[in-house]
């Protein structure tokens, strides 16, 4: 028999500033009269969401409870889905359209479209299997449902899946499409400002965040400078990308400029190792080269004019 363990996730509970917290009817009017949470059975009870690990090949069954509240008749929609990190960082699954090839594909629902009578609840069974195939490490999905009750706006919903398949974990973290772009001042001895853009890929197994840092450093390390502390990137899965954009001010034209990044993986245990890269950018300052070259053509000039007055009249 396949031995599972499951992994209860936390609950992170909403913070309410006083004096903000909206009034009673407006929670109650917001509140939908339905809700879709993991079932209580031998993996626990008040579960936020499901967590699995799991050997290659393995398999569990557990289930998905609806209830329904209100007083008319709710029908839902379930499908699984594989998870992706969103623009604005969080985690959510993909819709229907999306054909799932991880964690959703690995979900078989013992029914697709369920209906709840007003008052009573439903538990819908499920069964999770991994094939031989499945690759070690972090894997993140879950069962999306479309609830669809008379007198309301169809609402999504989801419920997620983490999943860890056994074997080795390796976070790891690369640097791709790294670019430095110099920003200059008609101050011939003045400082610009230098734009870093580059991509954060998780080519490990793990879903980790990236604690990063980007710096400038002149010819010969004459100096160097750095963009701040930069914020952490969200949790990727693994294989997604994260793009990222920083500026580096006070920065002077020093010809030829150094940019490097480098990211170390937010993971237990710590320390990761540190991935870095760089690239190179021409800072020429025009204005001073400018200056240099007229100065220096006035000064021939200069030399050319005194030589041909002292040279002897029938010479000239």
């Amino acid at each position: 028999m396949t031995r599972v363990i499951a992994v209860l996730l936390l609950a992170v509970p909403g913070l309410v500033l006083p004096g903000l917290a909206p009034p009673q009817s407006a929670l109650a009017a917001d509140k939908p009269p339905w809700e879709i949470k993991p079932a209580a059975n031998i993996f626990g009870a008040k579960r936020p969401s499901f967590s699995y690990a799991l050997p290659r090949g393995g398999q569990l069954r557990d289930g998905l409870l609806i209830v329904n509240r209100g007083r008319t008749p709710l029908t839902v929609s379930l499908h699984g889905a594989d998870a992706f990190t969103a623009d604005d960082g969080s985690i959510e699954l993909r819709s229907a359209e999306a054909r799932p090839r991880d964690v959703g594909a690995w979900i078989q629902l013992d029914e697709t479209t369920v209906r709840v009578p007003p008052g009573r609840s439903v538990d819908v069974p499920f069964r999770l299997a991994l094939p031989d195939s499945a690759a070690p490490g972090d894997h993140l999905g879950g069962i999306v449902a479309l609830v669809q009750q008379a007198g309301t706006t169809d609402r999504l919903t989801t419920t997620k899946i983490r999943l860890q398949v056994s074997g080795e974990l390796k976070p790891a973290l690369a640097v791709e499409d790294l670019k430095v772009q110099y920003s200059g001042t008609p101050n011939p001895f003045g400082e610009g400002s230098v734009a870093v853009t580059y991509t954060v890929r998780n080519t490990g197994n793990t879903i980790v965040a990236a604690r990063q840092a980007a710096a400038v450093t002149g010819p010969f390390g004459v100096f160097t400078a750095g963009a701040g502390q930069l914020a952490d990137s969200p949790q990727l899965l693994p294989g997604e990308s994260w793009k990222v954009a920083a500026s580096i001010s006070g920065v002077p034209p020093a010809l030829r400029l150094t940019g490097t990044v480098s990211v170390v993986p937010v993971a237990k245990p710590a320390p990761q190792p540190t991935t870095a890269a760089t690239a190179h950018v021409l800072t020429i300052p025009w204005t001073l080269l400018l200056l240099l070259i007229g100065c220096a053509s006035v000064l021939t000039l200069a030399i050319l004019s005194r030589r041909n007055r002292k040279r002897p009249a029938h010479a000239r």
